[in-house]
């Protein structure tokens, strides 16, 4: 190992590029494609980097570790550099917002690539790398910061100038010409709106009859629940007092339900004298159901032999069957 002489030779870190030997170690400087830059190198990868020392094929076209003229090669001239400052700065003070969040997110990932060595999505190349970023990212932000103030700072002419108009305006307030102005006729201000009101619609009352039910009872057997109309009226008022009012909709929103009252129509008959003598069954009144074998209810289904034709109560058991609904009625 003693016998290498210094020279570029591959990195053993990365073989993509080359890193100096001084003859006796590896040195930071490291190059690639002819630029050159500064990179420790880890010293577990250093000791194992002495064992298989071996010369790159890009040694003959990387320069020497005391050549550093490589960067003068492709040096930007000084007018340049002004002209690029100069658009940097209008740039700068043009898109100060926009500068100053682009400044912001470079500055916190390069404080994260100096802190844990990482490249981040900035391909840093080292910490020292990060760390100049990080600085560079610093100053931009607080120039923006700065151009975004003035942007919105009033000017010294701006300010006097507003002083001096309160003042003139002050003046005036306090002490009026001796030969005022004409005063003004007011415009009258006509304002058009809408009105909505609602009212009550009373619900109608309808009368049913039951025959079931003894004449004179009756009850309301539907409750009535009053409906409501919504109107619209279009009014015009001039200075706020009100001058006309229009109409515009009628429109029943809620139907009313119509009360119905429940009349008994049912009168009953006063009975016949019974002769002593009679063919009609003791077990029903107000009518004669005859005595037979079987009684069945005219224009029914029944086959008799005998038939009654109205309606009769049931006083005692109805033993033909008339009653079937069992309101007490036979044939009903």
């Amino acid at each position: 190992m003693a016998a290498a002489q210094p020279g570029w030779y591959a990195d053993p870190v990365d073989a993509g590029r080359v890193r100096w030997w001084d003859g006796r170690g590896w040195t930071i400087r490291v190059s690639r494609g002819g630029i050159q830059w500064d990179e420790p190198l880890p010293a577990p990868v250093m000791d194992a980097g002495r064992a298989r020392l071996v010369p790159s094929a890009r040694a003959t076209a990387d320069p020497g570790p005391s050549a550093h003229a490589d960067v003068r090669r492709g040096r930007v001239p000084v007018w340049l550099w002004i002209v690029i400052a100069l658009v940097g700065i209008a740039l700068l003070f043009a898109l100060a917002p926009l500068v100053a969040v682009g400044a912001a997110a470079v500055l916190v990932t390069a404080i994260v690539g100096a802190a844990s060595g990482t490249r981040t999505w900035l391909r840093f190349r080292s910490r020292g790398a990060a760390i100049r970023v990080a600085g560079a990212a610093a100053v931009v932000l607080l120039a923006s910061g700065s151009m975004s103030a003035v942007h919105r700072a009033p000017t010294d002419s701006e300010a006097g100038s507003g002083d001096v108009r309160a003042l003139v305006a002050t003046q005036s307030a306090a002490s009026p010409s001796a030969s005022a102005a004409p005063e003004r006729t007011s415009t009258p201000v006509t304002i058009v709106r809408e009105e909505t009101v609602t009212e009550p619609v009373a619900f109608a009352e309808t009368t049913v009859e039951d025959a079931s039910v003894a004449r004179g009872e009756s009850w309301v057997s539907v409750a009535g629940v009053a409906g409501e109309r919504t109107l619209t009226y279009r009014v015009t008022t001039v200075d706020g007092v009100e001058t006309a009012r229009e109409l515009v909709s009628d429109v029943v929103t809620v139907q009313p339900v119509a009360q119905q009252t429940t009349v008994g129509t049912y009168e009953e008959v006063a009975a016949a004298p019974v002769p002593l003598v009679s063919n009609c069954d003791s077990n029903y009144a107000d009518a004669c159901v005859p005595i037979a074998s079987d009684v069945d209810c005219a224009g029914g289904n029944g086959n008799g032999p005998a038939y009654f034709d109205g309606v009769a109560r049931v006083v005692g058991e109805d033993i033909y069957g008339l009653d079937r609904d069992g309101d007490g009625y036979a044939c009903n």
